[in-house]
């Protein structure tokens, strides 16, 4: 068989930078052991890649997907946000009997129920006012 060129991949793969991305993938994977979907015809791993993109044995976007996962380091799991008014209610923290004081032989006092921790909230026009704010630092020849 004829030796495949990027001429005859570049109507599978627009992009002839992604099609050597997605052809040096695929030779990875054959030389690592995966079965290949074209005759070899004595051709090297990324001929046969090429053969493959171009007879449209694999699919560019399968392709694709799987290089993008063979390089992503951290994969992020979307989770369902919690609606605040699907929480459960917590129940106040019980009071420590050694903290609670005794005032002229009256009853001990009762303690305040302890507070949910409010922290400062912005808006995002506020963040923003902020983050144009800031001032970079001095140039020094450190760095």
């Amino acid at each position: 068989m004829a030796r495949v060129t990027v001429e005859d991949c570049i109507d599978k793969v627009d992009n002839r930078f992604e099609l050597v991305l997605l052809a040096g993938h695929r030779a990875r994977q054959i030389s690592s052991g995966a079965s290949i979907t074209v005759e070899r015809d004595n051709d090297k791993n990324p001929v046969v890649a090429l053969r493959e993109i171009a007879d449209e044995t694999l699919s560019p976007g399968d392709l694709k997907e799987d290089l993008i996962h063979s390089l992503q380091k951290h994969v992020e799991v979307d989770e369902p946000e919690i609606d605040v008014d699907d929480q459960p209610e917590v129940a106040p923290a019980p009071l420590d009997p050694l903290s609670i004081e005794m005032h002229d032989g009256m009853a001990p006092l009762e303690q305040p129920a302890a507070s949910p921790t409010q922290f400062d909230a912005l808006s995002e026009e506020e963040l923003l006012a902020g983050i144009e704010g800031l001032v970079p630092p001095d140039k020094t020849d450190d760095y």
